[in-house]
């Protein structure tokens, strides 16, 4: 899984005309969510915001935020919500989930097919059935993404189902093992 770090600072001033102030100074108004806990209200710098949620966008990544004037300093964060300007494509608000690194929890994860099946070049047509999984596992041991080599695959021949799929040390599947994942008709 993809890490990220971006600085941050505690947000002392609420309500939508001190959030106006803070865009015009470029700094984008964010809130961390935890299980349990108060949210906190958060500043982070938009230019480093947005360059790094661009680069973490429709990936599952770890976000660790080092919050300045907060009692726990650093946070692990998964990106919850990212609300933007339609017309200017500037960030309004994100908000944050808090994790536990150490707690197993539920990813969605695609698939990578890489190759030309041999059934593909004999004239037949690939079949998708599944364009992601759902692991669960660490934060940490869970893959960006699964990479499957579909060169073996030969026209009405095995599929690849789940249960074929290489998973790191620690991860398990929830998917049907018996899934199709791919196949050549």
């Amino acid at each position: 899984m993809i890490q990220v770090d971006i600085p941050a600072a505690v947000r002392t001033v609420f309500g939508k005309g001190e959030n106006r102030r803070l865009r015009m100074e470029k700094k984008t108004p964010a809130v961390v969510y935890s299980k349990g806990e108060d949210a906190v209200a958060l500043q982070c710098d938009e230019g480093t915001l947005y360059k790094n949620l661009l680069f973490i966008h429709g990936r599952n990544a770890v976000v660790t935020l080092d919050v300045e004037g907060d009692s726990k300093g650093k946070r692990h964060v998964l990106v919850q919500e990212i609300q933007k300007d339609p017309v200017v494509e500037r960030l309004l608000h994100v908000d944050f989930f808090e994790i536990a690194l150490d707690e197993p929890a539920d990813f969605i994860v695609p698939l990578k097919f890489t190759g030309v099946a041999k059934g593909v070049d004999l004239g037949g047509e690939l079949q998708v059935g599944l364009n992601s999984v759902t692991l669960n596992g660490c934060p940490l041991d869970i893959p960006d993404e699964i990479e499957i080599d579909i060169t073996g695959l030969e026209q009405n021949g095995d599929p690849i189902k789940c249960s074929d799929l290489p998973l790191p040390a620690n991860v398990s599947m929830k998917n049907d093992p018996a899934s199709r994942c791919v196949w050549v008709v």
